[in-house]
């Protein structure tokens, strides 16, 4: 009798514990270089889905610019790009709005930000008319009047500014715009019976293709072209994370996220949301759930599949594709 319960709790305690990664079985060779082969499941093989154009740097653009135009004294000035990098504000903001300055490079023929060694005709100066913190308003168009001409007296140049009130209207409706179309979605993915350590979380989700983020407690999916935002964001308990000993941590619930404005339609976002949270609650007994634990049905994400097109089409015909330079800096 005596066996029988220390064996019965030896058994629930068992049971009770978080869930621990399996050893992983090598197959092939490691990579040259004594990378471990990547661990991805073929279902989520990048291949799959048809390359994103590569991004170019973002500009300014008067889409979601206010831009003033900024004009050297004197016929066939020329200011180094040393004088104009010694000119620049100390801050590349106005207000909570980005604030950016930009040459025209006379031997490259392109405008850019400036840069030593490069020779200027002329520069113009731009603030962004929104962002998920709200339009730009009159105290922010005057910092950005002031820095502007601060950098203009600089280098001897002449600012031309529009009208603010038209400015500040322009950016007020931008921004219903913005926040009438903006989404991001969140699915939480819930343990039914025993929880996972941070191990298990991290190894199930490295056999989708996610790596791990900056942050404690997060990984992300990247987006096939190196360096833009990645495609999905996958978070739990940080402190579970950062615990002394990880593999006690309890972790009962973590969130997959998908800022859709940032993410290029070729990537498929949705789909593979919709994939790697089915995926991770089989393999790991658990649910899908939204914000308010409410299960979350096939014929629900079939709705929200149908919005989302519907939501890619209007953005795309406003020229503000998701995952677009543009799109990139208003929904942020």
């Amino acid at each position: 009798m005596l066996a029988g319960v220390v064996a019965h709790g030896a058994w629930t305690s068992r049971r009770n514990a978080p869930r621990q990664p399996l050893p992983e079985v090598r197959t092939g060779a490691s990579h040259a270089d004594g990378r471990e082969p990547e661990l991805v499941d073929s279902e989520f093989d990048a291949n799959r889905f048809p390359l994103p154009p590569v991004a170019r740097r973002p500009v300014m653009d008067s889409l979601i610019d206010v831009i003033a135009t900024i004009a050297l004294d004197g016929p066939g000035a020329v200011v180094s790009g040393e004088a104009a990098l010694a000119a620049m504000p100390a801050t590349r903001r106005a207000g909570s709005k980005p604030f950016a300055i930009e040459g025209y490079n006379l031997h490259q023929l392109v405008w850019e930000s400036p840069v030593a060694g490069q020779r200027y005709g002329g520069f113009q100066a731009g603030v962004q008319l929104a962002n998920r913190t709200g339009a730009l308003n009159e105290i922010e168009y005057s910092e950005f009047v002031v820095k502007t001409q601060a950098f203009a007296d600089a280098i001897n140049a002449t600012p031309e500014f529009p009208e603010m009130r038209d400015e500040v209207a322009r950016a007020r409706e931008l921004d219903q715009f913005a926040s009438a179309h903006d989404a991001q979605l969140g699915f939480t993915i819930r343990a039914r019976n025993a929880s996972w350590s941070p191990g298990y979380v991290q190894q199930n989700a490295a056999h989708l293709g996610f790596v791990a983020g900056v942050i404690p407690g997060r990984m992300v999916l990247p987006a096939v072209t190196e360096g833009l935002p990645p495609v999905l964001v996958l978070g739990f308990d940080s402190q579970a994370a950062l615990s002394e000993d990880p593999a006690q941590s309890a972790i009962r619930d973590m969130t997959l996220h998908l800022d859709v404005p940032q993410v290029d339609r070729a990537e498929h976002a949705f789909e593979r949301m919709r994939k790697v949270a089915m995926t991770l609650a089989e393999t790991m007994d658990g649910v899908v759930t939204d914000d308010n634990g409410q299960l979350l049905t096939e014929q629900t994400m079939d709705v929200i599949g149908v919005e989302l097109l519907t939501l890619h089409d209007t953005l795309e015909q406003r020229d503000l594709a998701a995952g677009s330079p543009l799109a990139r800096r208003l929904f942020s």
